[in-house]
């Protein structure tokens, strides 16, 4: 047994190993000789010495930024304090791009153009002014978004510090970045412009985002979203002068009862939510305007298109019904639904090579590999057909998204799991 067998295991299984790994034998096995002779290198132990002994810094880091509010298009302050983390590694090309995600490039040995984009990203789901004061309770450091995704930023800049006190030279320029818009209203907006506008976006071979997560979850199946802001509208009115004339709530209720109804699959995995309703004036008023927001999801294209089909097709039925229910002398229920949010389905293929290595290098390690289905930045690439996996950059974190987000700080565990992500971004960068 490895140095990694005292990996605290956590279940994602979305996949067995055996339905991923699909390469033929002679291939397989020359990933896991790479991969066993990587682990077993003195550069290596060299490398994950260092994580060792950065792992009060990395805490301290963790806590620095979390500190450090993020809400959606709001993550400027977090930004630049990440560039100037960067710039102190001594990053080359240090820069903010013109999404707002920063980067600086380690430089390898190559002559090429190809670059690999290690990532984690910089905004919370938390709104300006949540508090985000960082808080023990024991080995448990909690604060909103301190795990998510704010525990993976530091992760880097030290696998930046090990790959240099460990003398490793990769093959190909390495590429550090701390990017935007990952959550809800974002819709992956950072990433979108990497592979869609930036510089870097005909360069880039190969790409994994770091979300928090143990070092044996591999996340290789990306699932689509589709949102949508309905709103309702209405001549609204005062309550007792107007009662009788139609009203957008009413509307709005119904679309919500048959939404409520609707039959979904349960593989792929496919969910609908409506996490918001707002609207009104006042208590006495008929409203002149309500609105929701849904949420649809499935690791499946043909699955979402067809929930979100279904539920557009009840829309007009709502307000018809309201309409024919109730007066509108004074005028008629209409709504208009917004397309908020749209996140691609995506996967990494069977017999990629950046999945190859990824488990190649898990299996050496004596951990089994978790896949999992995520939404994740890496459903951009993944909707290309661009080399991608998303996997875990650590620390065991629980609570996501909600304001008692804790981390669990458990260092020999923490270093293991943090070395199985360093190991894996060596073998991919050809590292020496």
């Amino acid at each position: 047994m490895s140095s990694f067998g005292g990996i605290f295991r956590r279940s994602i299984v979305a996949f067995s190993a055996a339905t991923v790994m699909v390469a033929g034998p002679a291939v397989a096995q020359g990933y896991e000789q790479q991969a066993q002779a990587l682990l077993g290198s003195a550069k290596f132990k060299r490398a994950k010495a260092s994580l060792d002994a950065d792992y009060d810094r990395i805490i301290a880091d963790i806590i620095k930024l979390t500190e450090i509010e993020a809400p959606p298009f709001k993550e400027a302050a977090r930004g630049a304090m990440f560039k100037e983390m960067l710039a102190a590694e001594g990053l080359a090309d240090v820069t903010t791009d013109a999404e707002g995600n920063v980067y600086g490039t380690l430089k390898g040995s190559g002559r090429g153009t190809d670059v690999f984009v290690v990532t984690a990203h910089l905004d919370t789901v938390f709104p300006a002014g949540t508090d985000v004061r960082v808080k023990r309770e024991g080995n448990k450091l909690i604060a909103p978004g301190i795990g998510d995704d704010t525990s993976s930023l530091p992760v880097l800049l030290a696998f930046i510090r090990a790959i240099r006190k460990a003398g490793f030279t990769p093959a190909m320029d390495i590429v550090f970045m701390g990017n935007v818009g990952e959550e809800g209203p974002g819709d992956l907006r950072g990433v979108r412009y990497l592979f869609g506008q930036s510089p870097l976006k005909d360069r880039i071979k190969h790409f994994i985002s770091f979300e928090p997560g143990l070092g044996d979850e591999i996340t290789n199946a990306g699932a689509g979203s589709k949102r949508y802001k309905v709103t309702f509208t209405g001549p609204g009115g005062h309550s007792m002068g107007n009662f009788g004339i139609v009203n957008p709530s009413y509307a709005m209720a119904d679309a919500i009862v048959q939404f409520g109804k609707m039959t979904v699959p349960t593989t792929p995995k496919t969910v609908f939510n409506v996490g918001v309703v707002e609207g009104g004036t006042s208590v006495n008023s008929i409203p002149f305007a309500m609105s929701m927001l849904v949420d649809m999801r499935s690791g499946g294209k043909a699955e979402l298109d067809a929930v979100e089909k279904q539920f557009l097709a009840l829309l007009p039925g709502a307000v018809a019904a309201e309409n024919a229910a109730r007066s509108t002398t004074r005028g008629k229920i209409a709504y208009e639904a917004k397309l908020i949010g749209d996140r691609p389905v995506g996967n990494v293929a069977k017999d990629a090579e950046i999945l190859r290595m990824a488990v190649s290098l898990r299996k050496a390690a004596g951990a089994t590999p978790n896949f999992g289905t995520g939404s994740s930045d890496s459903n951009i690439p993944w909707s290309m057909g661009r080399s991608a996996i998303t996997l875990g950059s650590g620390f065991e974190t629980n609570g996501a998204h909600s304001l008692d987000e804790y981390l669990i700080s458990d260092k020999p565990k923490d270093v293991d799991n943090m070395a199985l992500g360093l190991a894996t971004v060596l073998l991919i960068a050809g590292a020496k």
